[in-house]
């Protein structure tokens, strides 16, 4: 059952990670000479879809890593320092996400919907700046989670 969770939590991280670093690093400058209208457009599929992906991978992310926290490091006191860590980082991205989602997000979705570009693309930049400081975020966790077990 421990291959199951690992498996799932490491699933869950690439989803969200790596669809953080698809937007960031690869759709945003891919984006920049389409017109405004379209490029808002554009963000709003991307999100629609990508956000219920999301919601997906932070409930798999927290229920794998707790299974994984009590079944496989004997829970809280016998963990090591990468587990508080990663959990820390985890928390911290999710709540971001949860702001971003309730916030700018929605901002940006109402925005485009009655073609208020200029608040649609002060609403991205917000969410643009969230969805930075969570890749650079679940690029540390990351590397905490696969090197973490080697610290002691």
């Amino acid at each position: 059952m421990v291959i199951l969770a690992t498996a799932l939590h490491i699933l869950a991280a690439v989803v969200w990670v790596g669809g953080m670093f698809f937007a960031y690093l690869v759709l945003r400058p891919a984006t920049g000479p389409m017109q405004p209208s379209e490029r808002l457009e554009l963000w709003s599929r991307a999100f629609a879809k990508f956000f219920v992906w999301v919601w997906v991978a932070v409930i798999v992310l927290l229920l794998s890593g707790y299974w994984l926290l009590f079944d496989d490091l004997g829970g809280f006191a016998a963990a090591g320092v990468h587990a508080h860590i990663m959990q820390g980082i985890g928390l911290l991205m999710m709540l971001l996400f949860v702001h971003l989602y309730a916030v700018p997000y929605q901002r940006f979705r109402r925005a485009v919907a009655v073609s208020e570009f200029a608040a649609a693309a002060a609403a991205l930049n917000q969410i643009r700046v969230i969805v930075a400081t969570n890749l650079v975020l679940g690029r540390v966790a990351a590397v905490v989670g696969a090197t973490g077990r080697h610290w002691e």
